[in-house]
């Protein structure tokens, strides 16, 4: 399953840190993040709960750029 979060994120280089934590989430099959558009596509491993791991993706990626957010968690 895939989906698109809005995010908000102030410079491409914490766009690409933000996609490298994504992918290192559980239940993270790949994940993209485009800066200019401000979006963050995920691609979910088979069965796995997007809104948890979505919460794990966010604390993440909060480690990495303290002041990001996703949006439609």
């Amino acid at each position: 399953m895939k989906k698109s979060y809005k995010i908000e994120v102030d410079c491409a280089n914490c766009a690409n840190k933000m996609e490298d934590a994504a992918k290192k989430v559980a239940g993270v099959k790949d994940c993209t993040v485009n800066f200019m558009a401000l979006k963050m596509n995920v691609e979910f491993e088979e069965g796995a709960d997007s809104k948890a791991v979505m919460k794990d993706v966010l604390s993440a990626c909060k480690k990495v750029e303290d002041d990001c957010e996703i949006f439609g968690i």
